[in-house]
């Protein structure tokens, strides 16, 4: 059978190259080749149906599309913002106000651990520059304001303060606590505070990758005890909240390393070992990131050793077999990168235009309405930074305005897009 279905594909792949080399001057025939292949050259399209032809040889994610969803039937359209870090209120304001404009509905903004129980336990002073202020005031500002332009936030709740370990930060400043109960009493303490005002809460951020575990090896059991421990304190301080998983990042590493540095652990393996351990319970929406990398929305292949904005399919298959179908999948980062040519940085996040960029991310949006009726939210990585003392690194340019609020090409075709949306 596994013969014959080879055969098909080979015999498939020629018959489609032969078509598409009789047809290469027909627009319809270039523009179903972007919206199979994700590739906008010849040669890579050609490539990518060879490659798509392969798809017939092994078995496809049932992802049981017909399966009603909670938490999916809302507007997608959300973005990551960094209002911590901007010093002035003012900025704070005008970004909220930017991004309402554009019509976003949903924001995604991290209360770090760090900066709000800094000193100790239960001290949610601030006495880092000056006379001690209240470390929440900052964070109560972001919460006004995101009322005050209606958005929703995802309230990211991560890295915690050095005084959680007893080794301080030697094994890294986002290593997990030495007593989860201390994390518990953070969030519940969160919970409690914005009950109400906050509802949905994501517990850690991409525990599948360093350093996001600290130098610690990778431990997805360790990860779900955490995550147990955060739903229910969670819910007791504020029933009506909904915990959203830590972000599965994109990576097709298999944990290998020295010493627990470096460590990154497939997906599909740390989300399975997640059911394993008994996560299922303990996650209202399943979180992952989505980056398309080096081709765009529309890439159909499916290679559960590569990276493209498909992956997700794969998660879901997961779920499925899991019987976890009523459950949703956020994306709480998606993107391509448009780091410019000849910069001095690899572009080991993939490299578009930005042109391509105001395009693929649109479609990105398009597709997963057309497609994935277990998709929810989709959160744009990232806004703006405060400063442009990052340039030199490739992830900045995911931005869609630059610090000084100047706009790039995919903020007027994300604002015209949504505007046509009945969400």
């Amino acid at each position: 059978m596994l013969k014959a279905k080879k055969f098909i594909a080979l015999a498939l792949a020629i018959f489609l190259i032969f078509s598409v080399l009789l047809g290469l001057q027909n627009e319809r025939v270039s523009h179903w080749l972007l919206h199979v292949t994700g590739e906008e050259q010849l040669l890579p399209q050609l490539r990518g149906l060879w490659q798509l032809a392969s798809n017939l040889t092994r078995p496809l994610p049932h992802t049981a599309d017909e399966m009603a969803v909670a938490f999916a039937d809302t507007s997608p359209f959300g973005i990551n913002v960094f209002l911590a870090q901007e010093v002035e209120v003012e900025k704070r304001e005008r970004i909220l106000q930017m991004v309402s404009e554009a019509g976003f509905r949903w924001i995604r903004q991290e209360f770090p651990w760090e900066d709000i129980e800094i000193h100790g336990k239960d001290n949610f002073q601030d006495c880092r520059n000056g006379p001690c202020i209240s470390a929440w005031e900052k964070y109560d500002n972001i919460v006004e304001l995101a009322e005050q332009y209606d958005l929703e936030i995802v309230a990211r709740l991560s890295n915690p303060p050095a005084w959680s370990r007893a080794a301080g930060n030697e094994m890294g400043t986002r290593a997990p606590p030495d007593d989860f109960d201390d994390y518990g009493d953070f969030v519940a303490a969160v919970a409690g505070r914005y009950k109400g005002r906050i509802r949905y809460y994501q517990i850690w951020n991409e525990p599948n990758i360093h350093p996001e575990w600290g130098n610690y090896p990778i431990d997805p059991e360790g990860y779900v005890e955490l995550l147990k421990m955060a739903y229910a304190r969670a819910k007791a301080a504020d029933p009506d909240c909904v915990i959203i998983s830590g972000a599965l990042a994109q990576t097709i590493e298999l944990g290998d390393c020295i010493g627990g540095y470096n460590c990154n652990l497939n997906d599909f393996i740390f989300l399975q070992r997640m059911y394993d351990a008994g996560a299922k319970d303990y996650f209202d929406i399943l979180a992952l990131n989505d980056y398309g990398m080096w081709s765009g929305p529309y890439d159909r292949r499916m290679r559960p050793r590569v990276i493209n904005f498909s992956r997700p399919m794969y998660i879901r298959d997961i779920m499925v077999q899991n019987d976890d179908a009523a459950t949703p999948i956020w994306f709480t980062e998606m993107n391509w990168n448009a780091i410019p040519e000849g910069h001095p940085a690899p572009p080991q996040f993939g490299r578009v235009t930005d042109e391509q960029l105001a395009r693929y991310v649109v479609e990105g949006y398009e597709r997963a309405e057309e497609e994935w009726p277990w998709v929810g939210v989709i959160f744009y990585w990232f806004f703006k930074r405060p400063h442009d003392f990052d340039k030199d690194q490739p992830w900045y340019y995911f931005r869609m305005a630059e610090p000084d609020f100047s706009t790039l090409p995919v903020y007027e075709a994300m604002k015209s897009y949504i505007a046509t949306q009945n969400h």
